[in-house]
């Protein structure tokens, strides 16, 4: 419902206002930037990794990628407009590449939030079911679930888009940068509505999927305190351990989000500002160190590959 104390016009591109009060704002772009250059080369040095060993195309290390692939999006639709405010002095943005911005944005972070959830199916087979693993997860198995993760979120945002897509809009300001709710607040429409279907996500990730997420690493840690064997033991810790961290790497400012909220803790633009951009930056900036450093695999092939050794052909390599 139109909104009859605004006058509706026609939109062609949007202002970015969100940090106008804010101090240092070179210094923050610069930070910004910086994160932005270490999430692309992380997550592209672990996807080529990966996808040039044929010995790691092995299921684990295919959600890694998806992982990787998940994280540049999300990363990558919100960093550069931050960037171009911050340090170009760049405010305006077209109506249809916000709109575009605003559908991978929230496209990568549905779909990293899947991502986290098949890896720790993923790890929960590996360790309650060592003998029947590799029958149970095979690559053609993972591979058509990352597809489904994607067609549902494709789906779902573009069920999301079309219905922005039609808003009349009031102003042509917005913060921070394109997202979902900066449209909503910026149209001439009761917002109530159309922030109800960002509510369910975001209640379907917390209580749904990060519930389950959590479930699965509780039965985990009991598995593995029975085990008798400390090298396994050793091991199964660390793998965890791993996936743990960039569980709350993506969850955590998502979790302090909806507690300020539910105890009425009113944020100021710049706070809200700050949180968002921890939120998109923090996990991807994360995720590739994690895998990296805490991975066998690929931890050796990056050793390798700094310290120029020769590497032999991979079809003939069975095991690092």
């Amino acid at each position: 419902m139109v909104n009859v104390n605004y006058t509706v016009i026609n939109v062609d591109s949007f202002i970015i206002t969100g940090f106008d009060q804010l101090q240092n704002q070179k210094f923050l772009g610069f930070l910004i930037l910086l994160a932005y250059m270490l999430i692309l080369f992380g997550n592209s040095l672990n996807l080529s990794i990966i996808l040039t060993a044929r010995h790691l195309h092995k299921p684990m290390y295919i959600l890694i990628c998806n992982l990787a692939i998940a994280d540049i999006m999300y990363t990558s639709c919100s960093s550069p407009t931050l960037i171009s405010v911050l340090l170009a002095e760049i405010k305006t943005v077209s109506y249809y590449s916000c709109l575009s911005r605003m559908f991978f944005y929230h496209l990568g972070d549905i779909t990293e939030c899947m991502a986290l959830t098949l890896m720790a199916i993923d790890r929960f087979i590996a360790i309650r079911f060592p003998l029947r693993y590799h029958s149970i997860v095979t690559n053609l198995r993972v591979i058509l679930l990352i597809l489904l993760t994607w067609i549902a979120g494709f789906s779902l945002m573009g069920f999301a888009i079309s219905m922005l897509d039609s808003l009349p809009y009031c102003t042509t300001m917005i913060s921070a940068y394109c997202d979902s709710a900066s449209l909503i607040l910026a149209s001439c429409v009761d917002p109530e509505p159309f922030f109800f279907m960002g509510a369910i996500i975001n209640l379907w990730q917390i209580c749904g999927q990060f519930s389950f997420i959590f479930c699965t690493y509780a039965v985990l840690a009991y598995t593995v305190a029975k085990l008798t064997n400390n090298s396994n033991k050793k091991q199964m810790i660390n793998t965890c351990v791993s996936h743990v961290i960039v569980l709350l790497s993506y969850f955590a400012p998502k979790l302090v989000s909806v507690l300020l909220t539910r105890i009425g803790v009113v944020l100021t633009l710049t706070e809200r500002n700050a949180l968002q951009i921890v939120a998109a930056m923090t996990s991807p900036l994360i995720n590739p160190a994690v895998y990296s450093i805490r991975t066998k695999e690929i931890r050796k092939r990056l050793v390798d590959v700094f310290l120029f050794k020769k590497v032999a052909p991979i079809h003939l390599k069975t095991s690092l």
